[in-house]
Order: structure tokens, then sequence, then C-alpha cells
């Protein structure tokens, strides 16, 4: 596989892994915009067939480096992208408390979209 690209699709709250032309992983993520502007990621999913590359890894870090960039938080509801914080605080600063609960009751009314 050739090198993975990653794009950001904000319409449709996934940023994607692309390899060859074809999405490899995605994570599905929402922007909160109450009580502070924040990414949720919610969901993170590589295809079977391309685990174990470090791709969804590659995806955490970039959705952190977004963030960065828009001088936004991220509050990881998604256990994958949390663990990956947890091993990397320098490239992902922790939330606010009050932004993941706030990310955790947006979630609980919108049930359908994740």
């Amino acid at each position: 596989m050739s090198e993975i690209e990653i794009r950001d699709d904000r319409a449709a709250g996934r940023l994607e892994a692309l390899g060859d032309g074809e999405v490899v992983g995605h994570i599905e993520y929402f922007v909160l915009e109450a009580p502070g502007r924040a990414l949720v990621p919610v969901h993170t999913i590589v295809e079977p067939a391309h685990e174990g590359k470090g791709i969804a890894g590659s995806l955490a870090r970039e959705l952190y480096a977004i963030a960065e960039r828009e001088g936004i938080a991220v509050a990881p509801l998604c256990p994958y992208v949390v663990k990956w914080a947890e091993r990397h605080p320098a490239e992902a600063p922790a939330a606010d408390p009050e932004l993941s609960t706030a990310a955790m009751e947006w979630l609980r009314a919108h049930p359908g979209r994740f």
C-alpha cells in the first residue's frame, strides 16, 4: 500500500485515512459549539485488512493537530482516542471536564447520530 493520506470531511463529521484511493480507516466526530468549541471523536474504525499499521494512531494524531491549528479542544468519547491521548499527553492536552460532560450530554440528546 502507498502512503496514507488523511482528509477531514467536516460536513460528514469524518476524518478519513485513504490508501490507494480507498478509505481504510476513519474517526467519526462532531463539533461541540458550547460551552466551548471542541472536536468530539466518537468512533475510530480501521478496515480489518489494514489493522496493525498505525492508521488509527495517525488519525488520532491528526485530529489533535487539527484542533490545535483551529485553537479548540478535543473532548474524546471514543475509547481508542481516550487511550491514545493518555499515551501521548504532549500531543493530546486533556479537555476541560465541563467540555467532556457537555459532549456526553450532546451525544445522549442525539442518539441516532452515531
